[in-house]
């Protein structure tokens, strides 16, 4: 079982010491989200997979609220903050609204293959 504080410290490490990602990205509808935010299509933001999200027993205090990220695909970049926990996503995988997604591939695209990191 892992411990909140070996989360919080993975995660903070992970912040600090640019680690790199890869997994797929999705996108979806937002709304409230797990930090406790109300977002919209257009906002530029981004679900964590529960890896790299966290397991605080309060999601909305979880460390990663907040934090821009950086996604490439294809030769290009886009960033998005942190704002909501994808439960459904694999480890090192991302799930982004719409305006994000197109940023860097079409929405008929569905899913692709990102590398990621914390700004």
């Amino acid at each position: 079982m892992v411990s909140l504080r070996s989360t919080v410290l993975a995660v903070a490490l992970a912040a600090t010491q640019g680690l790199a990602y890869s997994g797929d990205m999705t996108y979806y509808t937002p709304g409230l989200g797990a930090c406790g935010k109300y977002n919209t299509e257009s906002d530029h933001i981004v679900a964590l997979a529960p890896a790299q999200y966290g397991y605080d027993a309060n999601p909305n205090n979880a460390a990663v609220c907040g934090k821009t990220i950086k996604i490439s695909y294809g030769g290009k970049t886009a960033t998005a903050t942190v704002v909501d926990k994808c439960p459904e996503c694999a480890s090192g995988s991302i799930d982004v609204s719409p305006a994000v997604f197109k940023e860097l591939a079409s929405l008929d695209k569905g899913r692709v293959k990102v590398t990621w990191s914390y700004a």
